[in-house]
């Protein structure tokens, strides 16, 4: 669907809204999904997995790759300093491999980069208006929105494809988002789901990770058998809700089933899992930085318990954390401290474990961010900036305040990639384009998905029409970062 640049963008997000959750409803209504070889009879040629599990960090709002893991020219604030010599607000600092810099407040990432591959030619189509929901829901879909069918989480594709690791533990975990009460929130619930394959692959959700263990435990004052005459109950108005006919037979049993799971895990030791206070204090103390560092704690956990994907997310708010329309480089100095730690703390524990060759962990976020472009060379969007100046006069205007789509980095540990590479490369003056190999969103997806043991090409039939795990099937994976 084109957007028009034009219109101003609330009567976009509008229209946007609207169209996601037709296209949620339709989820509900839609049959079982069904794997074309399972009609056809010729099984898709999965690669062999690399990985057996998966950790996305989402740097939500628009991480600005000059001042994280793609530093350029940098000048310290100044006043007078002209807005188009500003590049980098944090000077570059040396990491554990030759040759690969990246930004200062960074140290302890910088100390693990030799367990991973950095890389820094991602880039994002040009989606007309920039809304960071449209292109969230691109990342995490592969598909952009909007959509006729409600188009499942990459975290609900390995659900689905792979199955569990543990049948106990939820197989698709979402740490740090807050899905209600907060700006876009029903943009960020049409992407947060597991679309037309049903309630049981989509995400168990913990906006608060030092409250995950509530979440396993019946509610505070009720016993074990009136929980269990309340779960029965609960499966009863499902059967007989007034909404039955909006629902499928297929999408009805899928609730059940997630409702079976989900009590299966109240009684079952692999719960502790979710209990970050019994983390001894000396590792606590590691990832206790802010609501990231202890998702980053409980994700740990939780992949040691057997769970799929998590997806650990320093959260979406709109003009909040990285979606640095002011006081750019105070607030990103900030989040260095919120996840400099954790995200390092994260890659030794699981290699201390025997557990870092077999997860695959990912640093990514929608875009990034320039002082003075748009999109990218080419684009027409609206600039969204708060304020246009030519000089700064305030610190507050020192940052990166646009968003930008030319090029983006994007950090993996673990899960067969490259130990110490580094992959593209970005132009050192303005436009900070791709310049070397761009990886697009759907190779990007393609890459994850094969690390993971999942073909591109994997399709599914859905009310008969073919549903693909990147785009069309035609996602190619980036071989060269795997060792």
């Amino acid at each position: 669907m084109e957007i028009d640049p034009s219109l101003p963008e609330h009567i976009v997000r509008r229209d946007f809204i609207k169209k996601l959750a037709a296209a949620s409803t339709a989820a509900w209504m839609t049959g079982e999904p069904r794997a074309i070889w399972a009609k056809t009879g010729e099984a898709v040629t999965h690669p062999p997995a690399k990985a057996d599990a998966c950790i996305l960090l989402w740097m939500a709002g628009g991480m600005a790759a000059p001042d994280t893991f793609d530093p350029k020219g940098y000048l310290p604030f100044e006043k007078g300093l002209e807005v188009k010599k500003m590049l980098s607000t944090f000077p570059a600092i040396n990491t554990a491999v030759d040759g690969i810099k990246i930004c200062q407040g960074l140290e302890n990432i910088a100390q693990v980069m030799d367990r991973g591959t950095l890389i820094r030619s991602a880039v994002q189509p040009d989606l007309g208006s920039i809304l960071h929901s449209r292109h969230q829901y691109h990342w995490h879909t592969g598909y952009v929105p909007p959509q006729t069918v409600a188009c499942p989480h990459i975290g609900a594709w390995m659900a689905k494809v792979l199955g569990p690791r543990n049948t106990v533990m939820p197989p698709f975990i979402n740490i740090g988002q807050r899905l209600e009460g907060v700006g876009e929130s029903e943009e960020l619930k049409a992407f947060t789901t597991a679309g037309f394959f049903g309630s049981e692959f989509g995400p168990m959700n913990l906006p608060y990770p030092e409250e995950a263990a509530q979440s396993v435990k019946p509610p505070k004052g009720m016993d074990a058998q009136r929980f269990a005459n309340r779960d029965k109950l609960l499966r009863k108005l499902v059967d007989q809700s007034p909404n039955r006919e909006l629902m499928s037979d297929y999408q009805q049993q899928s609730m059940l089933r997630s409702m079976d799971n989900a009590y299966r895990l109240l009684s079952a030791k692999e719960r502790e899992a979710f209990d970050i206070t019994l983390e001894p204090k000396e590792s606590y103390a590691k990832y206790d930085t802010g609501r990231f560092g202890r998702g980053c704690l409980l994700a740990r956990r939780l992949i040691e318990a057997g769970t799929r994907f998590v997806e650990v997310t320093t959260e979406y708010v709109p003009f909040f954390q990285w979606d640095t329309h002011k006081d750019g480089h105070t607030t990103i100095e900030a989040l260095h401290k919120e996840i400099d730690l954790p995200i390092s703390q994260l890659v030794r524990d699981l290699e201390a474990k025997g557990l870092l060759d077999r997860t695959l962990i990912v640093i990514a976020s929608e875009f990034s961010r320039d002082a003075l472009m748009e999109g990218k060379p080419g684009s027409n969007a609206n600039d969204q900036t708060t304020f246009k100046v030519d000089a700064l006069t305030e610190m507050k205007h020192y940052g990166l305040h646009r968003h930008f789509t030319g090029g983006t980095s994007v950090v993996m540990f673990g899960g067969g990639v490259k130990k110490g590479h580094l992959y593209g490369e970005t132009a050192d003056e303005r436009p900070l384009i791709a310049t070397k190999n761009p990886v697009s969103v759907m190779d990007l997806h393609a890459t994850i998905m094969t690390a993971m043991g999942i073909s591109p090409k994997t399709e599914f039939s859905i009310e008969g029409r073919p549903f693909y795990v990147t785009e069309d099937g035609k996602g190619k994976a980036v071989m060269d970062v795997f060792a």
